[in-house]
């Protein structure tokens, strides 16, 4: 894709195509509204089903009493590295994935936080499996 000029805004998905990630507030509330919790020492998983055999679409937040912006995005980091391991290594279908960060999750062994996350995937009855 060839860059974009100065003051040009990045193309949007074609419409009827979800993005990976979750980006809108509105978004993140449904999930926490709707979707179940899995809570474990290293984060809190939330997941919505959505109900089709898309991928799965993922969003990380770390709230301000975790510590200030640079805690925040470390700790944003190391979850968004964990569920690309996961991920890659066993793909989730059809629902939409919160990840909230905690002050325990940049101290956590990396080994740790990834069992934290499967073993939230497997309560919340993610679909881990191959796609259907």
């Amino acid at each position: 894709m060839p860059p974009l000029a100065a003051g040009t805004r990045t193309p949007l998905p074609a419409a009827g195509t979800r993005s990976p990630h979750l980006k809108r507030r509105a978004e993140f509330l449904r999930v926490a509204a709707r979707g179940r919790k899995a809570p474990s020492p290293g984060l809190v998983l939330q997941a919505l089903d959505r109900g089709d055999d898309a991928p799965v679409r993922l969003g990380f937040t770390v709230t301000k009493k975790v510590g200030n912006a640079v805690v925040r995005n470390r700790t944003r980091r190391r979850l968004r590295a964990a569920a690309r391991l996961l991920l890659a290594e066993t793909p989730a279908y059809g629902a939409d994935l919160v990840l909230v960060g905690r002050d325990t999750t940049r101290a956590r062994r990396f080994d740790l936080l990834i069992d934290d996350l499967r073993r939230g995937l497997a309560k919340l009855g993610v679909a881990t499996a191959a796609r259907p």
